[in-house]
């Protein structure tokens, strides 16, 4: 038999772990505009926890608009909490501005924001690409799609063949997976 004191230190060491993956697994925002999808670390404070649960109950779209020449703004559908300090900003900063704001930034600002997260790895070029001139529609996530969101059969013709781009096949396909008759099928030749 197992002491009960190893018993209830193996379940408290359990547990820890557990919380500590729940919470690492928590801590990426997907960023998607049109087809394109960049993730963001997010930060650790009142308001990343309650962005979260927002985005527990699915995606949000968000409509952002250029301001400044340096951010990209729009309008969260709730408040956040705040703990706004004085910032410089970098490319890829995301922050929280006046509680319902979200702001991606594209260069440089100093003002008073609560930080939110920080999206890895781009430059000021190539996120002003990705956000795009203008107006756009944002939508933030927890989770990353495929970007495959329905497969439809079509009931006249059988056998309509798509490869995984969509791309409609005319010929019998070769080895590989395709979609045949609206399912996913493996073809081993």
């Amino acid at each position: 038999m197992f002491p009960i004191k190893s018993i209830a230190r193996f379940l408290l060491v359990f547990i820890l772990l557990a919380a500590a993956i729940m919470a690492t697994a928590q801590n990426k925002l997907y960023i998607t505009v049109g087809s394109r999808t960049l993730t963001a670390t997010l930060a650790e404070n009142a308001a990343t926890r309650s962005l979260i649960q927002l985005l527990e109950s699915g995606p949000v779209t968000i409509s952002m608009s250029d301001y400044g020449g340096f951010e990209k703004v729009g309008g969260l559908p709730q408040s956040l909490p705040t703990s706004d300090t004085r910032i410089t900003t970098n490319p890829g900063d995301i922050m929280l501005y006046q509680g319902r704001n979200i702001v991606i930034f594209y260069s440089s600002n100093t003002w008073s924001y609560t930080p939110l997260g920080k999206i890895e790895g781009v430059t000021a070029t190539s996120l002003r690409e990705f956000l795009g001139n203008g107006n756009v529609n944002m939508t933030l996530s927890l989770s990353n799609t495929s970007g495959i969101d329905d497969v439809a059969a079509d009931k006249e013709n059988k056998r309509i063949i798509y490869d995984l781009q969509g791309n409609r096949l005319e010929q019998p396909p070769t080895s590989g997976i395709y979609i045949i008759d609206g399912k996913k099928v493996f073809i081993k030749n």
